[in-house]
């Protein structure tokens, strides 16, 4: 029995870190990520305005903005028989704030910032315009060269 208690202890982390954790979970499924790509574009959406722009059905679409709405990333008010969801700016701030402090702390070399952006074999077909963002793995350039 104590290993069981053991294995479900819950560690505590501070708020801020609870709702990063909770944005980020509920930004895990690009139907959501597009969906506040629209309510960013323009708020105050009813839920039928947001089902009618995605190639999903209403009940699916209505468990991804419950999602959203548990991560309190949009607000929801109720107007007659709509549902109208909108941005929750406070959330999205504190997300903000975090990559940001994040991404001030990430050292990367000009050696690996190099590698993402080159490419050394010959390009052919319609899109070989396309293939100059692709990336190189070194181990396949070690292979090319000794063939």
């Amino acid at each position: 029995m104590n290993r069981l208690w053991e294995s479900q202890k819950r560690l505590n982390f501070d708020t801020e870190t609870e709702a990063i954790g909770k944005i980020c979970k509920a930004l895990g499924h690009p139907a959501r990520i597009q969906i506040m790509t629209l309510l960013w574009k323009r708020d105050n959406r009813t839920c039928g305005e947001i089902v009618e722009l995605f190639p999903l059905a209403q009940s699916t679409m209505s468990k991804h903005l419950l999602e959203l709405k548990k991560a309190s990333l949009v607000d929801v008010k109720y107007e007659g028989k709509k549902t109208i969801y909108s941005i929750t700016v406070d959330n999205i701030e504190v997300l903000k704030k975090y990559i940001s402090n994040y991404l001030s702390t990430i050292e990367i070399s000009e050696e690996d910032k190099s590698t993402v952006l080159t490419t050394r074999h010959k390009m052919k077909g319609r899109k070989r315009h396309l293939k100059q963002y692709n990336y190189q793995f070194p181990h396949k350039n070690i292979k090319e060269r000794t063939a």
